[in-house]
């Protein structure tokens, strides 16, 4: 529910009067009804239906009477309200009978007599919601374009192409579109039954210079009264008189603001006259809508730069941070193991040291042993063979042995000395080549025929 506060502001601005005292009692009179408090104050202030406007009235005066030009037409009708004469609530039928839905605040502005106010319609959603709704059943989108567009098909075959250029869509969507161009929307309500409609459609809206200046400054949408969205628009507008014109701009919600309505024929040069005043006045809340807009659409893409420059800042600060992450991991796992085989290593060279040790000290033993085995060295005589034995490095030793020792004692000799590494030769004598190897070793030095004396070296397997 609007305000107490928007309301008094609002009637305040239409009416022009700054006495809020006087201005709450006028509206309690009204039961708080908005639009039937400035209809009433608004007929109250207007010139009667019979007092004709001077030429000394001001232009505006005259542009606001809606009487019939000159013509024998008919009677002279009720002056026609100002700009912003009232908030107009539509239908649900023609709200849900397109997809261009206004919701949301626009940045437009109402006007009152004599100026132009400023004041944001989309802060207070006004309307009584008298708008004369119908109970018919929704029109369809589609039934809603296709109305307007077979009226812009048979204004055209009738008229030819030189009116307005009345946009083939429905009302909603038109006046969608007037909101986005930033113009107001201009209505055209046909009545096709009406003795006026052709002539002012033929030599008033297929006016060269109507239409061009239509074009140029409007967004135009006809609906002819027969069809379901211009009936309902003529009952929610109120159309009492045909042909009939309005000025509107979207407002909030179900609402349009009614700015100008023009009642019966008008010349050219007439409706140019209402046209030029009502688009001089609103030029500067337009202008004030557009570069509100313009200001807004700069924020946004200063927001969206600054959101974009953000998220690209966080991006590189996350793939920088992932980056340093992956390279500490990498180093970590480096780390882990280059620690892991320095380990290996160690373990090995220890367990080499280890098995070196141990290989060292059996054979150590074995040497001992063997030394052991062989007793003392005998001394000479008929019955001791004197053994020479030189090894790979150039190294000899001698020893002698009993005659009757094995050839095996020579190798227990050998191995006891410790100057090989192998353990894997064999004792071969030069003259005759004899090679002792394993099958050999039991003989004993008399029988192999190395007694006296024998010479023998090591041969590596």
């Amino acid at each position: 529910m609007v305000d107490v506060a928007d309301k008094l502001a609002y009637f305040q601005a239409i009416t022009g009067l700054e006495d809020p005292d006087l201005c709450t009692e006028i509206l309690q009179a009204h039961g708080w009804d908005l639009e039937l408090a400035i209809s009433s104050f608004t007929s109250s202030t207007q010139p009667s239906a019979s007092s004709t406007v001077s030429d000394s009235d001001p232009p505006d005066s005259r542009a606001r009477t809606d009487s019939a030009s000159a013509s024998a037409s008919g009677p002279i009708t009720a002056p026609a309200p100002g700009l912003a004469w009232r908030l107009v609530t539509l239908p649900i039928s023609v709200i849900s009978g397109s997809l261009g839905l206004i919701s949301g605040a626009v940045g437009l502005g109402l006007w009152a007599a004599g100026g132009v106010l400023s004041y944001s319609l989309g802060m207070i959603g006004l309307g009584s919601g008298q708008g004369g709704e119908s109970s018919a059943g929704l029109v369809s989108v589609s039934a809603a374009a296709s109305e307007a567009m077979d009226f812009v098909a048979a204004f055209e075959r009738e008229y030819g192409t030189r009116g307005p250029n009345f946009v083939g869509e429905g009302f909603m969507d038109a006046l969608q579109r007037s909101r986005n161009a930033f113009k107001l929307l201009f209505v055209y309500l046909h009545s096709p039954d009406h003795p006026d409609s052709p002539v002012f459609c033929e030599r008033t809206l297929c006016s060269e210079a109507l239409a061009a200046f239509v074009n140029e400054n409007f967004v135009a949408w006809g609906g002819s009264i027969r069809a379901s969205e211009g009936f309902k628009m003529s009952n929610s507008l109120k159309a009492s008189r045909f042909p009939f014109c309005a000025v509107v701009m979207p407002a909030t919600n179900q609402r349009i603001a009614l700015l100008q309505q023009v009642e019966g024929p008008k010349s050219p040069e007439e409706m140019l006259t209402i046209l030029q005043r009502v688009l001089e006045e609103s030029a500067p809340v337009l202008v004030a809508a557009r570069l509100d807009a313009e200001e807004r659409r700069n924020n946004m893409r200063l927001r969206e730069e600054q959101d974009a420059a953000y998220r690209a800042a966080l991006e590189a600060d996350q793939a920088r941070e992932r980056q340093r992450r992956e390279e500490q991991e990498r180093l970590e796992r480096e780390a882990a193991e280059a620690e892991r085989k320095r380990k290996e290593e160690e373990e090995a060279r220890e367990r080499a040291a280890r098995e070196a040790a141990e290989k060292e000290a059996d054979r150590a033993r074995m040497r001992q042993e063997k030394a052991l085995s062989l007793g003392d060295e005998p001394e000479k005589g008929p019955n001791v063979t004197q053994v020479l034995v030189r090894f790979p490095t150039g190294e000899r030793k001698e020893r002698r042995f009993h005659s009757t020792a094995p050839i095996q004692a020579v190798y227990d000799y050998v191995d006891s000395l410790g100057c090989l590494e192998v353990e894997d030769y064999n004792l071969v004598s030069n003259f005759p080549r004899v090679t002792y190897g394993t099958e050999k070793r039991s003989l004993t030095l008399k029988e192999a025929g190395l007694h006296p004396q024998a010479s023998l070296f090591v041969e590596l397997n």
